[in-house]
């Protein structure tokens, strides 16, 4: 059987108390939202409309609740939007190499081409025609963000080929450090991806949602392409609790908490010697001098993420943990590694 592609957090093998493989933050969620998840209605069918949740995010973002496309998790969305597209007659998709694996496989299992860019120079000068153009912002597994520039060149591109524009935020809610330069113009001409999960330490709760572009490109076969209750009632609960001011108020304390505890992670692995890749995030790319023994670390508990899957091979992805889980990692290396 093909493997599947390779993603950080769960494996397998038994619980990972110190995980620096997933992006997922560590802090876990707020408490009430976390009452209202325990809390959720789970005798009866969700709305299969979601016309109530729908109406608050929307509300959230100032758009109207017909652009608003709950979705099963980031990568259902993902996986509904590559159909769309091909539905529309697009052949070929843009992805960030390197990137989330997931967009060039939901096209692959498509029979869609994918093309790689590995900057948005790259992309502008390869894209000749209708496409759909992933950008990951901020990054999955670099950390980056692009720049006015870069989306200012991003833009007349897209216009220049009539390609729709993607825009995966799932880590927007973990950006540690500046805003994003996304302009609001170009935003609105966007498919957006949502995903709180993430930042609420709730990995195994699937759901996010998709804003749709204003000139509602693909919406109706969007619509037309969910599953039926494609989320469940805990899905609700965390969507409707999302941009509650007591989550977002827990969100900042959450951030700086990881930005604090991101400098001292930094610190130790270049007292290790490793070289580490600039990320305005939660997590970024590090080189190790030597090959780790990933099996023997995980056995004592620590996973780290292989960033071979990215093509970037010897490099680890490596998220913030807690000062417990640094201390276990250093101590680890330590008697592995003496």
């Amino acid at each position: 059987m093909q493997e599947k592609t390779m993603h950080g957090g769960s494996d397998s093998g038994p619980p990972i108390p110190h995980d620096f493989s997933s992006n997922a933050s560590p802090l876990g969620p707020p408490p009430a939202l976390l009452d209202a998840l325990l809390g959720a209605e789970r005798g009866r069918y969700p709305d299969p409309h979601y016309l109530a949740l729908r109406e608050t995010l929307a509300a959230a973002h100032g758009l109207a609740p017909e652009r608003v496309l709950p979705s099963a998790g980031g990568s259902e969305a993902i996986r509904r939007l590559s159909l769309a597209a091909q539905l529309a007659g697009l052949r070929q998709v843009w992805v960030p190499q390197p990137g989330y694996g997931d967009y060039a496989a939901a096209a692959l299992a498509l029979g869609l081409q994918v093309r790689g860019y590995a900057s948005v120079a790259e992309l502008a000068a390869g894209l000749s025609g209708p496409a759909l153009v992933w950008v990951c912002e901020p990054c999955n597994p670099t950390g980056a963000s692009l720049d006015t520039h870069d989306w200012t060149q991003l833009g007349a591109a897209l216009r220049a080929s009539a390609a729709q524009l993607a825009v995966d935020q799932a880590y927007e809610p973990l950006r540690l450090e500046g805003q994003t330069s996304l302009p609001p113009a170009l935003a609105e001409q966007a498919w957006r991806l949502q995903g709180p999960n993430k930042a609420l330490g709730l990995t195994g709760v699937r759901a996010g949602y998709l804003l749709a572009p204003a000139s509602g490109r693909w919406l109706s076969a969007m619509q037309d392409l969910a599953p039926s209750w494609v989320l469940s009632g805990e899905g609700c609960a965390l969507l409707s609790h999302w941009h509650s001011p007591a989550t977002q108020a827990y969100l900042r304390d959450a951030r700086a908490h990881l930005l604090a505890w991101r400098a001292v992670q930094r610190e130790l692995l270049a007292e290790l010697g490793w070289r580490q890749r600039p990320s305005c995030s939660n997590f970024w790319l590090t080189l190790p001098p030597t090959e780790l023994p990933l099996p023997a670390l995980r056995a004592r508990g620590i996973k780290l993420r292989d960033a071979g899957s990215f093509g970037l091979t010897g490099w680890l992805r490596v998220s913030t943990q807690s000062p417990a889980a640094q201390q276990a990692l250093r101590l680890a290396l330590k008697e592995l590694m003496p």
